[in-house]
C-alpha cells in the first residue's frame, strides 16, 4: 500500500512514528530487563501486598526452574487458570522463560469448557487457584495433563489478611479446599521454597516460536486457539508504548482490572507495565466500590478498561465522594464506547478516554484514537504504526469506495500465526500476503478514520434494510435513564427480522417502552427503531465486561423453539 493510500498517517502527531523497529527478543526478556533497570521499584500491589521488580523476577526464575525440573520442554503448553494476582504474572513469564507456551484459561470456565480447551491445546500442566482444583481434578483423567500446580489468594496476602482469608473463602465458595503435595500435584509455596532457580537457557526464535495460545470466545462453533508469537506480542506492546508517548518509563501506575487471561488485559496492562517498569494495581474481581477506593488510594495514572466498567463507575451512587483526578489516560476496548460515556468519564476524572479496536487474532490492538491528538468521537480511530487496513466487499473480494461499508481487513506485525491445528479455519481468514479478515463491518472516511458499524454476523436485515446494532445502541445510550443497551435481530414473519432492545435502567430512574420508542423515533430513521423492548436488571457479560449479544440471541432462539411446538399443536 502506497503512503498516499494511508491517509491516516497525516493525522499522526510528530511524537508517534508511522513505522518502528520492534525488538526481536523473547517476551520474558523484558521482565529481566525491568528487574535490572527498576529493580527496587514496586511492580505489583495486591490487596495490601507489594512486590518489587527484582522480587517478581526472582520468583519467576524459581517457577521456571521448577517447571523444567518437572519436564517442561520448548513448545510444551501450560495452562494458567488464575484471576489477576501476583501468581498470574509470575506463572506467565515463568512458563515463557522455561520455553513453554502459555494457554490462558478463564477461571469462570465450567468443566465442559475446561475439558475442551485442555484437550484441544494438549496442555501438559495447569496452574490454578485452590478453589478451582476440584474442577481441574475432575477433568484431568480425560486430558494430557501430567501435573497440577495449585495456589491460593492467601499465598500473597499480608498478615493478618492471609490468616482471615480462608474463613472468607469458606463463606464465599461454601468450600475449603486443601490440596496436598504429591507426585502430580504441586503447591505454589513449596515450589518457591524447593526450586533451585537455575533455568536452563532455551533457544527461542521470537518470530517463529509461539508464546501464547489465546482461545477466542467461540461465538460460532467451538473456540479456536489463536497462535501468537513472542514477536506478535512484543510488537503490539511496543506500538502501545509509542501511542502513549507522554507516559514515562518507571513512573506510571496502572490499574489492572482487565483480566490477564483476556488478550486485551494481557497486552495493554501486564506486558505494557512490565516493559515500561510501571506499577500494577492488581484487582482479581471487578467491584465498582473497590475500584473507586483503589483509584483514590493508589492514584493510578493509566486505566485501560471496557465500556461496561466505565459505565458501572459513572453510575455508582457514591461516585462524587471519590477523587479520581490521578487518571491521565484510558484506552477503552472489547466493545464500542458510547460517546455519552466517554464525555462523562472525562468530565469526572479530568483524564482522556479514547476508543480503540482490536481482536484476539491481532494481539489485540490494530486501531485507536489519539489520546493527546486529534480524535473523532464514534470512530475507532486510525491504524497503529506499521498496521495497514482496508475495507473489502465480501462478495467481490475487492476494495470498496471511500465511505462505503464493507469488511475491515488488517495486516501488521501483530497479526496471528494462525489457529492452532485448524489450517482450514486459518485459510478462511488469513491470506498468504498476511491480510486478516476481521469479520467486522465498517468504513473509512476521507481523513483515514475508521468506523465499525458491527460484526457482519450481528447485522440485522429487516424489510430489506441493513440495520447495524451499534448505531441503534448509540442513540439509546443518549437517553438519560438508560445505563446499558444491546440490540439484536429476532425473527419476524413479515420483515424477516425485527429489532429488539434489551435495556438496563439507571438506578432510581424510570423509563417506559413508550418513552424509548418516542426518543428513538425522534433520533433515527423509522426502520431502525426497536419494535420490542425488554427491561432487565443486568445483561450477560464476559470477564472483561463485554456484553454477550450472542447469549441473548441464543435465548431468543430457544424461546422461539419452545413456542413453535405449542403453535403447531
Amino acid at each position: 500500500m502506497e503512503s498516499a493510500q494511508r491517509p491516516w498517517h497525516k493525522n499522526y502527531p510528530p511524537e508517534i512514528p508511522v513505522t518502528m523497529q520492534y525488538d526481536k527478543r523473547p517476551l520474558h526478556r523484558f521482565l529481566e530487563e525491568s528487574s535490572t533497570l527498576y529493580g527496587e521499584k514496586k511492580a505489583l500491589h495486591f490487596m495490601g501486598k507489594e512486590m518489587t521488580f527484582s522480587e517478581v523476577f526472582k520468583e519467576t526464575q524459581l517457577f521456571a526452574s521448577y517447571l523444567q525440573k518437572l519436564g517442561i520442554e520448548k513448545g510444551d503448553r501450560v495452562s494458567v487458570m488464575l484471576p489477576n494476582c501476583p501468581q498470574s504474572v509470575i506463572a506467565y513469564y515463568g512458563i515463557l522463560m522455561a520455553g513453554g507456551i502459555v494457554v490462558q484459561t478463564n477461571p469462570l470456565y465450567m468443566e465442559r469448557e475446561l475439558d475442551y480447551q485442555l484437550k484441544d491445546s494438549g496442555a501438559k500442566m495447569i496452574v490454578c487457584l485452590d478453589v478451582l482444583y476440584p474442577k481441574v481434578a475432575n477433568v484431568k483423567p480425560n486430558t494430557s495433563l501430567e501435573h497440577v500446580i495449585v495456589t491460593g489468594i492467601k499465598d500473597y496476602l499480608p498478615f493478618p489478611k492471609n490468616k482471615l482469608y480462608p474463613f472468607i473463602q469458606r463463606r464465599q465458595y461454601q468450600l475449603l479446599v486443601k490440596p496436598e503435595q504429591s507426585h502430580d500435584t504441586h503447591l505454589w509455596k513449596n515450589i518457591l521454597k524447593n526450586s533451585s532457580g537455575q533455568v536452563s537457557p532455551v533457544d527461542i526464535d521470537p518470530v517463529e516460536d509461539l508464546a501464547l495460545l489465546q482461545y477466542t470466545g467461540g461465538t460460532t462453533g467451538y473456540p479456536k486457539g489463536v497462535m501468537l508469537s513472542h514477536y506478535n506480542l512484543v510488537a503490539n506492546t511496543q506500538m502501545s508504548m509509542a501511542w502513549m508517548y507522554k507516559s514515562q518509563k518507571g513512573q506510571e501506575v496502572v490499574l489492572a482490572i482487565l483480566p490477564f487471561f483476556h488478550v486485551y488485559g494481557m497486552t495493554s496492562v501486564m506486558n505494557l507495565s512490565v516493559m515500561m517498569g510501571s506499577k500494577m494495581i492488581l484487582m482479581p474481581k471487578f467491584e465498582p466500590e473497590d475500584v473507586l477506593k483503589a483509584i483514590e488510594k493508589q492514584k493510578p495514572s493509566l486505566f485501560p478498561g471496557a465500556p461496561t466498567i466505565y459505565i458501572a463507575l459513572l453510575n455508582h451512587p457514591d461516585l462524587k465522594k471519590y477523587d479520581l483526578s490521578s487518571i491521565e489516560a484510558c484506552i477503552s476496548g472489547s466493545a464500542p464506547l458510547p460517546v455519552e460515556v466517554q464525555e462523562n468519564f472525562e468530565k469526572i476524572t479530568g483524564g482522556k478516554l479514547v476508543e480503540g479496536y482490536g481482536l484476539t487474532e491481532t494481539s489485540p490492538v490494530t486501531h485507536s484514537n489519539f489520546i493527546w491528538g486529534n480524535r473523532v468521537n464514534g470512530s475507532i480511530g486510525v491504524p497503529w504504526p506499521d498496521t495497514d487496513a482496508k475495507i473489502y466487499n465480501m462478495e467481490t473480494d475487492e476494495e470498496v469506495e471511500l465511505g462505503e461499508i464493507g469488511e475491515i481487513v488488517v495486516k501488521g506485525p501483530q497479526v496471528m500465526r494462525g489457529y492452532w491445528n485448524r489450517k482450514e479455519d486459518t485459510d478462511q481468514v488469513l491470506s498468504t500476503e498476511g491480510w486478516f479478515r476481521t469479520g467486522d463491518m465498517g468504513y473509512m472516511n476521507e481523513t483515514g478514520y475508521f468506523y465499525v458499524v458491527d460484526r457482519k454476523k450481528d447485522m440485522i436485515l429487516a424489510g430489506g434494510f441493513n440495520i447495524y446494532p451499534r448505531e441503534v445502541e448509540e442513540v439509546l445510550y443518549e437517553h438519560e435513564a438508560v445505563q446499558e443497551a444491546v440490540i439484536i435481530g429476532v425473527p419476524d414473519a413479515y420483515r424477516g427480522e425485527t429489532v429488539k432492545a434489551f435495556i438496563v435502567k439507571k438506578q432510581n430512574m424510570d423509563v417506559t417502552e413508550e418513552d424509548l420508542n418516542k426518543f428513538c423515533r425522534d433520533n433515527m430513521a423509522a426502520f431502525k427503531v426497536p419494535r420490542i423492548y425488554e427491561f432487565r436488571e443486568e445483561l450477560p457479560k464476559t470477564a472483561v465486561g463485554k456484553i454477550l449479544r450472542r447469549t441473548l440471541v441464543d435465548e431468543e432462539k430457544k424461546k422461539l423453539e419452545e413456542t413453535e411446538p405449542l403453535q403447531n399443536s
